[in-house]
């Protein structure tokens, strides 16, 4: 169904455009024009008229009897990363700790009951999920969204995760309130999660809060590894501490980023 907005001011028309583009997912990179109706629950003029807009604007191209997105989209996606500046003081950090931990490392942020992944550094190794920038999971199973969750107040946590996800990922682990309320409590008494093979089978991570300079958690850092190679007494003994260590790093480059007052020059100056 076509979404609805609940006030005035809401444009139904960019909603629907939105609700195109999301509709081309890895299981279905390019769709004909019944499909991306059927996906949307939009009717088939309006969703045509949707398409040839976003072919005329550089999202869309056609081909054959079907569409498919452009790499165009991912400007959306990368207008965020760079507004946050998140990618600009992570970057040297995250390079720096997948180095000294030979595993890959990321940066999440939450979006309703997901994480979705907004920085990375990867190596080469055969693991259960596929992983890049826009990646999102559902959060309580993995160590990213327990950082993130754990920073909420109970009621904020309740509110979020009763938003359906959309990372299309049934995870292993599925745990009832006392449970989770229990986990995140131990997540703010220690400061950093676990997860292991929760979502996953084969999936083994531990991740620490970013933070502002008001202290504020704005994302999370992990360490992500494979559970048939790393044991959870080397992932807390050895990544762990280096984890710990570069999350204060970036906090506080984060910080002193944010303090730099920005000048906004004009054509006379």
């Amino acid at each position: 169904m076509p979404r609805k907005g609940t006030g005035p001011d809401f444009i139904e028309a960019l909603a629907r455009g939105l609700d195109v583009i999301t509709a081309f997912t890895p299981g279905r990179p390019a769709m004909s024009l019944t499909e991306v109706a059927s996906a949307t629950g939009l009717a088939r003029p309006t969703a045509r008229r949707i398409l040839l807009t976003l072919q005329e604007l550089g999202y869309v191209r056609a081909e054959g009897a079907g569409f498919t997105l452009t790499p165009r989209v991912l400007d959306l996606g990368v207008a965020y990363v760079r507004s946050m500046g998140l990618w600009d003081v992570a970057r040297p950090h995250l390079e720096q700790l997948s180095a000294r931990t030979g595993e890959s490392c990321s940066v999440a942020q939450l979006d309703g009951s997901d994480i979705v992944y907004v920085a990375r550094v990867a190596v080469p190794k055969i693991v259960a999920l596929t992983v890049q920038i826009g990646t999102r999971f559902p959060a309580l199973q993995t160590s990213l969204g327990k950082v993130l969750l754990a920073a909420l107040c109970p009621e904020e946590v309740d509110a979020v995760l009763a938003e359906p996800t959309r990372s299309g990922l049934t995870p292993r682990w599925r745990p009832d309130r006392d449970e989770r309320e229990a986990e995140l409590r131990e997540v703010r008494a220690k400061g950093w999660a676990l997860t292991d093979e929760q979502l996953v089978l084969g999936i083994r991570s531990v991740a620490a809060p970013l933070r502002d300079g008001s202290g504020r958690v704005i994302a999370a850092l992990n360490v992500n590894t494979h559970a048939a190679e790393t044991t959870v007494e080397h992932l807390v003994g050895h990544h762990l501490p280096l984890l710990l260590h570069t999350a204060g790093e970036i906090s506080a480059d984060f910080a002193r980023r944010a303090a730099v007052p920005h000048v906004t020059r004009t054509a006379a100056s």
